[in-house]
């Protein structure tokens, strides 16, 4: 599919067929292609609960507005943004360093100085590692969603949702924020999708 199609393709839609699952084969190629998107540092702070468990998502609904998009579709996955993903010892920097070492970009050396800058840059407030992990995780989400629809499925994400309470219910560690659901599956027969609402165009965009 081009690129163009997807961008047009790419819906938010309401309706999901309940009876159309999407197979592990397939969501695993969503994901791992939704991990190209670009990160601070190549930190990628980010994970994701993958919910298709009935009752899971009959309590994440009760949970989420009473949405019924979260129970219909047959994948809700759970976006969570690591605000602890710039420190040292947490597990993806390490594999990023590590990484950047087997390359030959960084020397062993180096990694005072790598997460020395990563802390400088990202941890000097929870501010600024609330918005680390929110940024990095939202070019996920993005890239997760033009995923799904190269692949020929639909998404919807989600804010409208008790964060506390899902945490809470879910057992979600403190590092983890969750900017938001992602309701993945097949458009349900019949459902009405309506033209895409008004955008920005470039004057109005770009300010002066």
């Amino acid at each position: 599919m081009e690129f163009n199609d997807i961008l047009i393709k790419r819906r938010a839609i309401n309706h999901f067929d309940p009876n159309k699952g999407v197979d592990e084969a397939l969501l695993k190629a969503i994901i791992e292609d939704g991990a190209k998107a670009p990160s601070s540092y190549n930190l990628q702070p980010y994970k994701l609960k993958v919910f298709r468990d009935p009752d899971e998502k009959a309590a994440l609904r009760k949970l989420a507005f009473d949405q019924p998009k979260v129970t219909e579709a047959p994948v809700v996955l759970m976006v969570l943004a690591d605000r602890d993903g710039w420190k040292e010892g947490n597990e993806t920097l390490e594999k990023v360093f590590t990484g950047f070492v087997d390359a030959g970009g960084m020397q062993p050396d180096q990694k005072e100085w790598f997460v020395g800058t990563t802390a400088g840059l990202y941890g000097q407030s929870d501010e600024s590692a609330q918005a680390f992990a929110n940024k990095n995780a939202g070019l996920f989400a993005m890239s997760l969603m033009y995923a799904a629809s190269h692949h020929g499925l639909h998404t919807h994400p989600m804010d409208g949702f008790d964060h506390a309470a899902v945490k809470m219910e879910f057992n979600i560690p403190d590092q983890y924020w969750i900017p938001m659901l992602i309701a993945i599956g097949h458009l349900k027969p019949g459902a009405e999708v309506y033209p895409k609402g008004w955008r920005q165009s470039y004057d109005e965009i770009v300010l002066d």
